[in-house]
């Protein structure tokens, strides 16, 4: 959270404040237009509220925009990936192959449904889970894999696709940070076998909270639609339509992870901005290229050939050695000057439940460590204005020149 909680005298959390600094740059805000406004307004004058016309509407131009035969719209990206893994059979004892560098969701999921996760490092050219290391991790129980498109990076495919079809795994992409991304010309979404969007409140693509899961598969739709919604055999829309009121029966134990229309009305408007709204984000990141590249920082990865980066973080990464100042005291310093940032991620296996319960040791994906104990997310929301992009740009300068010496690092920040 970005400002300061000014907490009563009883220190409850019902209770406390929240305060934001008028001049704080706020990380991943979303940026939401009167169109969206005005459509959740429509949506409430309607009386429709749950899963709807807007989410049908929705689903509909998600798979137009990806180029998947189906999208279903969930609650959350976790409840999507939840989802995918019980439409691939995948259960207790099975394995499931994916990153530590990704967020706790990732790997969650694989626990909720009884297996076990297995970590592989990632490449430090992207960020992304290395395929020549895949292979080696893949036992008699590996049921599937989970590649995460880290910061909107397309994971390189081709060769994870390789690998699964070889040893019959299925491809259940975490696409959450990838509204936009393409791999080969193709979006990521229309590529084996299951894919899954978060539309949170930081993402590219905002409903507040909020899911896609694309896939190309029939059968595993259908049991997703009605694992997602109590495992019901008609939804709310198919039942109090004006067609008539329609029975439901209970045909497998589901949950509760169906999509608002409100949340799809501010999805709709999104979507139609999402192509423009990346232009703005690839001005945004190119500007920091520019400012960073003789600052002590290393700069985000390069796109690939042949990908098409969907741009949701720039991740810089700080070493204290180069930069005279580690990575926490330098998001310190952003925070007191009013400029808002992420990490993504703390590797996974240094967190208590992953490092105890699995046995995880702090060298053992060195990868992943040395980019979870550097690494830093700087503002990237389309709300930014030139003026506010230049302030990161300047603030960001001044720490690293005063802790890493002025002399060798002069002020740059102004080169246009």
């Amino acid at each position: 959270m970005n400002g300061f909680l000014n907490y009563s005298q009883s220190g409850l959390l019902s209770t406390c404040e929240v305060v934001i600094k008028k001049d704080h740059i706020i990380f991943g805000s979303p940026n939401i237009d009167q169109e969206e406004i005005d459509e959740v307004v429509e949506c409430l004058k309607s009386g429709w509220l749950s899963t709807g016309p807007r989410v049908k509407k929705f689903e509909k131009a998600f798979s137009e925009y990806t180029g998947a035969k189906h999208a279903l719209a969930v609650n959350s990206c976790t409840a999507g990936l939840h989802l995918g893994l019980l439409a691939a059979g995948v259960g207790h004892g099975d394995e499931v192959i994916t990153t530590p560098l990704t967020f706790g969701a990732t790997a969650n999921v694989i626990v909720h449904v009884g297996a076990i996760p297995i970590f592989v490092d990632v490449d430090s050219k992207n960020m992304n889970i290395d395929p020549d290391q895949i292979e080696a991790a893949i036992t008699p129980r590996t049921k599937a894999i989970i590649p995460v498109h880290f910061a909107g990076h397309p994971c390189d495919l081709d060769a994870i696709i390789k690998i699964a079809e070889k040893h019959d795994l299925w491809v259940l992409s975490d696409a959450a940070h990838a509204v936009e991304s393409r791999y080969k010309g193709k979006h990521v979404g229309s590529i084996k076998h299951l894919a899954v969007f978060s539309f949170y409140v930081t993402k590219n693509l905002v409903t507040g909270e909020g899911g896609m899961i694309t896939t190309n598969i029939d059968f595993w739709t259908e049991k997703i639609k009605i694992l997602a919604l109590h495992g019901l055999n008609q939804g709310a829309w198919d039942r109090y339509s004006d067609e008539g009121f329609k029975h439901y029966q209970v045909i497998l134990p589901g949950f509760k992870y169906n999509m608002m229309d409100m949340q799809a009305a501010l999805g709709l408007h999104q979507l139609k901005k999402i192509e423009t709204r990346l232009k703005r984000r690839e001005a945004i990141w190119a500007r920091y290229d520019e400012a960073f590249a003789k600052m002590p920082c290393t700069l985000p990865p390069r796109p690939g050939p042949n990908v098409r980066h969907a741009r949701h973080l720039y991740t810089l990464l700080i070493d204290e050695e180069d930069a005279g100042i580690n990575r926490q005291d330098f998001q310190n310093e952003l925070h007191k000057r009013g400029i808002g940032t992420g990490i993504h991620f703390i590797s996974l296996h240094l967190h208590p439940y992953y490092r105890n319960r699995f046995n995880f040791k702090s060298d053992q994906f060195p990868a992943s460590k040395f980019i979870s104990d550097r690494t830093i997310s700087l503002p990237l929301s389309t709300k930014l204005t030139d003026s506010e992009v230049e302030r990161v740009i300047q603030t960001v300068g001044s720490i690293l020149r005063v802790a890493a010496g002025t002399a060798r690092f002069p002020d740059v920040s102004n080169v246009a």
